[in-house]
């Protein structure tokens, strides 16, 4: 009965990453596309008054954070009673949040010199009130892991911000494409949760349901003001110090450094984070589940963080323009921040599906107080490189606590823990040196980059191969088994 529950789950598991990995494959190149046509058409400052003003917007969002979502994810058995009352506080919150951001909207712009982007934050306001009132139904699409209705929710308002930016830059050469995007993608997103759910929420309020899921949130509420201070307190800095530009040239560079932990964790968390919870008390399984999932992550993060540390300013000259070229070092030093995130990420996920996110919390303690100490002298000094160093650091310390902290919970020892991450390093330090080496012995046209990145992924495959011949590492087991259960669906 046991294994024919964990064969189901797994099933249900693999099913759903297919269907993740599919989503993020989509939305990363219609993502992608967009970035560069944009960087193309906008300058440098467009994109720093939009963080401008999305910094406002993530203040607000994250200091009234609820962790509802993660509360109901992880609870046990059905959740609908909750769903209503969750979905008020919600609508509540979202007015809130607009009216506040619409008044402070003068002093923000005032803060970084900027006069323009008080408008600009205004009106992006608009995205609390649209998202206040999407369907609450949609959580089951993580909660009982239907990935492919998420699918279609999620992938339709990317394809709304991409037609609609695109075509606003087109037509206007200035910040408002992003921001009509942004709207736009928000808005088609409300309307497809009502035709994919077909749960209908109404106004009602109990007041002991939403204290219940508070218990488990005001930890998610303290890990997201912490990960806020810690992830967008550069950005403020860097705004502030260095001007609207620097900050146009550091958040871009952040962007595309960090793609190994904002796309594979992303992808991997919203599969693992409802399975683990689902085997919670369950630790030989737990344990297995967790280790799989660490292998995974670092199997592909690696291999993404070297080549994208070796191929920045072939990538920034190419495909973004000479006038990216000032945010390459940023970008190759967020890279290996980036890279640690993602192993971290994996302990995070685990904290909060056994029930215990403080863990979680504590960490990001440690993390924002190394941060705090660093980044304003290492900015100062060295500009938004420097910045960028003070965040690597602060990355690698909390990572070693989310690293024991996770081999004790699991009890799955340091030894192999340490392989699961030692392995892939050796792996993609080969492959990138190798590209290198290549690299500088050709002039790099766009025919010649995507020759290198086909080169650096052959011969990354071929040194896992060697490592699962030589030292059990085991990757080809996990990959036949994922085909295996997925063919059997």
């Amino acid at each position: 009965m046991i294994k024919d529950t964990k064969e189901r789950l797994s099933r249900r598991v693999v099913k759903s990453g297919i269907w993740v990995v599919s989503l993020r494959i989509t939305e990363r190149i219609l993502y992608l596309a967009r970035l560069v046509i944009l960087a193309r058409i906008l300058a440098p400052g467009d994109f720093g008054l939009l963080g401008i003003a999305l910094l406002a917007m993530m203040t607000l969002e994250n200091f009234s954070q609820t962790g509802f979502e993660a509360a109901i994810i992880q609870k046990k058995g059905d959740a609908k009673k909750y769903l209503n009352s969750v979905w008020t506080v919600g609508i509540i919150r979202g007015v809130v949040l607009f009216s506040v951001l619409y008044f402070i909207a003068p002093y923000v712009a005032l803060f970084f010199e900027v006069p323009q982007a008080k408008t600009i934050i205004r009106v992006l306001g608009l995205s609390f009130l649209i998202k206040a009132f999407t369907n609450i139904g949609i959580i089951y699409f993580k909660k009982e892991l239907e990935f492919s209705k998420q699918f279609t929710y999620q992938l339709s308002g990317t394809l709304a911000d991409f037609i609609v930016a695109v075509s606003a830059a087109l037509l206007l050469r200035n910040v408002w494409a992003l921001v009509f995007g942004l709207i736009a993608g928000n808005t088609v997103r409300l309307i497809t949760s009502y035709i994919v759910h077909p749960y209908r929420p109404r106004l009602s309020l109990d007041l002991g349901k939403v204290k219940e899921l508070f218990g488990f949130g005001k930890w998610v509420l303290g890990s997201s003001l912490l990960v806020f201070l810690i992830t967008q307190g550069d950005d403020v800095l860097v705004g502030k110090i260095l001007g609207v530009t620097m900050l146009g040239f550091y958040q871009m560079a952040y962007k595309i450094s960090n793609t190994p932990a904002t796309e594979i964790s992303l992808v991997i968390s919203q599969v693992t984070f409802p399975a683990f919870s689902k085997l919670q008390g369950n630790l030989p399984g737990l344990r297995e589940a967790y280790l799989k999932v660490l292998q995974l992550t670092a199997f592909l993060s690696f291999p993404l963080a070297g080549l994208i540390f070796v191929m920045a300013p072939e990538f920034t000259n190419i495909f973004l323009g000479e006038k990216w070229m000032p945010m390459v070092p940023a970008m190759q030093i967020l890279v290996f921040a980036g890279l640690t995130r993602s192993v971290a990420a994996s302990s995070g996920f685990l904290f909060y599906a056994i029930g215990k996110p403080k863990n979680d919390t504590r960490l990001q303690i440690i993390r924002l107080i190394v941060l705090v100490i660093f980044i304003y002298p290492f900015t100062v000094t060295w500009g938004i490189t420097g910045a960028s160093f003070a965040v690597l650091l602060s990355i690698l310390i909390s990572c070693l606590g989310f690293s024991f902290m996770a081999i004790q919970i699991t009890e799955c020892g340091l030894a192999i823990y340490g392989k699961m991450i030692l392995i892939p390093l050796m792996n993609a330090t080969i492959s990138a040196l190798f590209v290198l080496t290549l690299k500088t012995i050709m002039d790099i046209g766009i025919l010649e980059f995507v020759t290198l990145i086909v080169v650096g992924v052959f011969i990354y495959f071929g040194m896992t191969y060697l490592s699962d011949k030589f030292f059990r590492y085991k990757m080809q087991i996990i990959i036949k088994e994922s085909f295996q259960l997925f063919r059997g669906i």
